[in-house]
């Protein structure tokens, strides 16, 4: 470890968690350098929904590589853009009757995010962006300025502006929902709410304690954006690419928005790339407008573009995670009945999955005790009282069901313990 003391930045986080040196990984797992198997259900923050080092992914990959395929191309026209693009077109776009244009904004999800909200003040001309508590959409200035944890905020160092969060679905001692508080806003003329260039929002919080926004909720939501000529912006960089079960989490409540966030495992394999999708009358952009070095990596394209073409041009992935998912939730709740008094709480969709654990540092306890018995997890939510479950949509069910009663038995030892 004396290297990482010595030269690594205090800023890093998830080695804090879990202090070993890994060295290879595989599917459902990650080995520390001598030699320990880890079930990963963290599946890089949700970057790894195909597992770890997918054989159809990386054969794809070194395909590439031994033929000296272009590595580094800008915005320039390659075989791997057109291949990917393609493939979103075939895989993802036309069978769900979508027409969005792709937009390459930068290698990670904020880029995607930033590049959402600038083009949504220059197509209004408006400033203000409507965001939702517990929200969090990146760590840049834009996208942290539509993110409600306030330590995170905090971090930017100068105010963040011409933002205004709503109640999200659910929230605690509200009886008006969010959309309709929003709808009831902006047609008084005394509210004081200047109408919003956009609305983001995230189906489900992942950073944000796995709150679920419910279908209805949503649908009305978009239905007031639509009313008002106010854009709509799904985050989907965590929850996208299946995470919940249909390829763009948004899918079962029936909306289109007008931009859609990506990034995590849209690039396959876990390389970086991000893609903001949107409605072709909003590709305003003059030339250079939303630039960077890094706008779209080769070898994400490679495969990105497999990923879409093995595992979402049928249902099987889909129809897997959705039962599995509810699987998981079968689990968690059963862990909830175990310890009702607790009063745990089952939070999420899919194979975003989370229990929360209202007793203060419990979440964070059974974190740590599942990384001692061999599994990853972290928490989320601003208090950390919610232990978060993401687990590659590939993983095997014995795997699946290890994870799962590793989680049993560190929840039991850790309320036990706080008794």
């Amino acid at each position: 470890m004396t290297i990482f003391d010595q030269l690594d930045s205090e800023v890093r986080s998830y080695s804090r968690q879990w202090p070993v040196v890994f060295d290879r990984a595989e599917g459902s797992r990650l080995f520390s350098e001598d030699g320990r198997p880890y079930l990963d259900f963290f599946a890089g923050a949700g970057a790894l929904n195909y597992g770890h080092n997918n054989p159809f992914l990386k054969q794809a990959l070194l395909d590439y590589i031994a033929r000296d395929g272009v590595a580094h191309a800008l915005d320039m026209f390659t075989v791997a853009r057109r291949d990917f693009l393609e493939a979103v077109q075939d895989v993802l776009l036309a069978p769900r009757g979508l027409e969005y244009k792709v937009v390459f904004p930068g290698p990670g999800g904020a880029n995607a995010v930033e590049a959402a909200l600038k083009l949504a003040r220059r197509v209004t001309g408006r400033q203000s962006v409507v965001s939702f508590t517990s929200g969090f959409h990146g760590m840049t200035m834009g996208a942290l300025a539509v993110s409600g944890n306030l330590a995170k905020r905090a971090a930017a160092g100068v105010p963040l502006t011409s933002t205004t969060a709503l109640p999200y679905d659910g929230y605690p001692g509200i009886g008006e929902s969010g959309p309709r508080y929003l709808d009831q806003l902006l047609s008084d003329p005394g509210s004081g709410l200047d109408r919003p260039a956009a609305v983001i929002v995230e189906t489900v919080q992942g950073e944000g304690g796995l709150r679920t926004a419910g279908a209805d909720w949503l649908r009305e939501l978009a239905a007031v954006c639509k009313r008002h000529e106010v854009l709509l912006i799904v985050d989907d960089v965590q929850m996208g690419c299946g995470r919940t079960g249909s390829f763009f989490s948004f899918e079962d409540a029936g909306i289109t928005p007008d931009m859609v966030c990506l990034s995590k495992s849209i690039g396959g394999y876990g390389l970086p790339l991000a893609l903001t999708l949107i409605r072709p009358e909003l590709d305003v952009w003059k030339p250079g407008d939303h630039n960077g070095t890094f706008r779209g990596v080769s070898s994400s394209f490679v495969t990105g573009a497999q990923a879409l073409r093995s595992y979402w041009s049928d249902g099987t992935l889909e129809k897997s995670t959705r039962e599995r998912g509810e699987r998981i939730a079968a689990a968690l709740g059963a862990v909830a009945a175990e310890h009702s008094g607790a009063e745990l709480e089952v939070r999420g969709r899919g194979f975003a999955a989370g229990l929360r654990i209202p007793e203060p540092g419990a979440a964070r306890a059974v974190c740590a005790a599942a990384f001692e018995n061999g599994l990853l997890m972290e928490t989320s939510g601003a208090a950390g009282d919610v232990v978060k479950l993401l687990p590659p949509l590939t993983i095997g069910d014995d795997d699946l069901d290890e994870g799962l009663a590793i989680i049993r038995t560190c929840v039991g030892r850790v309320l036990a313990r706080g008794k």
